[in-house]
């Protein structure tokens, strides 16, 4: 057997920018083509969409009629602020959706005392929404003021590729409640579409009609369509006529009640609940969302960069993206959508799998969700698909995201015992730490902290909910502190260190440069 020489085994270098996309972040196909694929990111962001008033707004005395208003505002609301994000803020193609994060202090507000005591329900939903928007109002602050001062671009200096690895990763990871165990509960119909979505994007992607890679580019508006229709048959056969509640609610394609609840055209508008009222301590509660908000989307814009095939973001356009967020939130809180913002972690996974990483066709599907937020019974009848499905999706799309967190490791050595001490240990926590307050949760009926000060609370329980913020501190505190002198070139520094400046590297821009020449007047810093 021949002697294997030292230079054959190192045979994939490290790499500046993802490698095999068909488009990049400022490369557009096709305005056809475009439209579909922006169609496919409009499908996707309904799971969120859909699920989020799903859950809250039963708990605060809610309709159907007022789930369905709250779903159109929602994605009337993400239509404008992925507009927003990809015009004016990071640049990114990334939908800046309803986040998970504020459900914990949105919870904590439903059940204050103040409003459980009003007995009739529809009243209770508008004070509650109320006290939500007047909450996300404030706390949207957070956000402004650390994106704009630029103090959140100062503070990532801090970052390194080895820090940021356990965030991203776990931006991804860090969802696995949402899909297998959203999938288990209707195993007909959600196994099926995890198999006929990889088998699809990936086995077949080599199909081609007309030299367009139809499979892979558009898996995931084909497969939806084959396995909604599949269970729609079973819907109307009767397959589900004696099965228990809650299995009915996650399978039949006819439970959500939207299509009939949706008005044929309304256009959301700003306080259309009646004035926000404002609670100091629901304010200072829903400002621990608003980090965590940050903080996940700070992984988000890292791993859309990489999946975008464009160069890490650098400080000056994070912050500008994060205070373009806080305006999002509150956006939010003026609309009155029931929840904050953040980046959509399925999104930004689709811009993987379709190989497609254009801001055109991110833009475009926002121009969906406005369109269809308006139209409301022709949006309400696609939201109408069983949660499972998009369980399904989020299996794999979470899992290529999780991937790209790993993906830094390359610029790191892993050969050092420090940066896997610190890998896995940042890991471990942003994992167990959570499941440990949901766990804590789930028994005793509220969080491991439980004291008589309700915003403290909402603080502790919130922060320490999110994997990603979890993992961020573990790992920033242990890089920065543990042997980090004359460590640098193990962490990954001298490749970092191009990306922290606007003027570091020419490719910036490229990618991140203002429109309408707007970078006269907003220069980077």
């Amino acid at each position: 057997m021949a002697e294997v020489k030292p230079e054959e085994i190192a045979a994939h270098p490290p790499m500046d920018q993802l490698q095999g996309f068909e488009y990049c972040i400022d490369s557009n196909p096709s305005w056809g083509e475009a439209a579909v694929l922006g169609f496919q990111h409009y499908v996707l962001s309904l799971g969120t969409a859909v699920m989020i008033p799903t859950l809250l707004v039963p708990l605060m005395g809610g309709t159907d009629d007022d789930k369905a208003r709250v779903v159109q505002t929602l994605l009337f609301v993400t239509g404008i602020n992925t507009l927003i994000q990809t015009l004016f803020g990071t640049r990114l193609p990334t939908v800046i959706g309803g986040s998970y994060a504020f459900v914990v202090p949105i919870i904590s507000i439903i059940h204050d005392s103040s409003l459980t005591r009003i007995t009739d329900d529809h009243e209770r939903f508008l004070q509650t929404m109320r006290a939500i928007q007047g909450a996300l109002i404030v706390s949207s602050s957070i956000q402004i003021i650390l994106g704009y001062s630029q103090l959140w671009g100062i503070f990532s200096r801090f970052f390194s590729p080895l820090g940021m690895v356990p965030v991203v990763s776990l931006v991804g990871f860090g969802l696995f409640d949402r899909g297998f165990p959203v999938v288990g509960r209707c195993v007909e119909i959600g196994v099926p579409m995890i198999i006929l979505f990889v088998a699809a994007s990936q086995y077949l992607k080599h199909v081609y009609i007309r030299r367009l890679p139809v499979l892979e580019r558009f898996s995931l508006l084909i497969t939806i369509t084959i396995i909604w229709i599949y269970a729609h048959l079973l819907t109307v056969g009767g397959a589900y006529r004696h099965r228990p509640d809650r299995t009915q609610f996650h399978c039949r394609t006819d439970r959500a009640n939207l299509i009939s609840s949706s008005p044929w055209i309304k256009i959301p508008y700003p306080l259309q609940w009646g004035a926000p009222t404002f609670d100091a301590g629901h304010s200072f509660g829903m400002m621990a969302a608003v980090f965590v908000s940050l903080v996940e989307s700070t992984g988000g814009f890292k791993a859309a960069a990489r999946l975008a095939s464009a160069t890490p973001p650098p400080a000056h356009v994070l912050s500008r993206g994060i205070g373009w967020q806080g305006i999002g939130i509150l956006l939010d809180g003026l609309f009155g959508t029931a929840t904050g913002s953040t980046v959509s972690v399925e999104n930004v996974g689709l811009l993987g799998s379709t190989r497609v990483g254009s801001r055109r066709v991110i833009q475009i599907s926002a121009g969906f969700m406005i369109f269809f937020s308006i139209l409301g019974k022709f949006g309400a009848l696609f939201a109408s698909i069983p949660f499972s499905i998009f369980a399904a999706v989020y299996c794999v799309l979470f899992g290529i995201v999780a991937a790209v967190g790993l993906s830094f490791l390359q610029f790191t050595n892993m050969n050092s015992m420090r940066n896997l001490f610190i890998v896995g240990v940042s890991i471990f926590l942003g994992l167990s730490i959570p499941e440990y307050f949901f766990r804590y949760a789930a028994g005793a009926q509220h969080g491991p902290a439980h004291t008589r000060a309700q915003w403290f609370n909402d603080y502790i329980n919130t922060i320490f909910t999110s994997p990603p913020t979890v993992a961020l501190m573990v790992a920033i505190l242990l890089d920065n502190t543990l042997d980090y002198k004359n460590t640098g070139h193990d962490r990954g520094m001298p490749w970092w260190a191009r990306f922290r400046t606007f003027n570091g590297d020419t490719r910036n821009e490229e990618f991140y440069t203002l429109p309408f020449n707007l970078n006269r007047f907003f220069p980077p810093s």
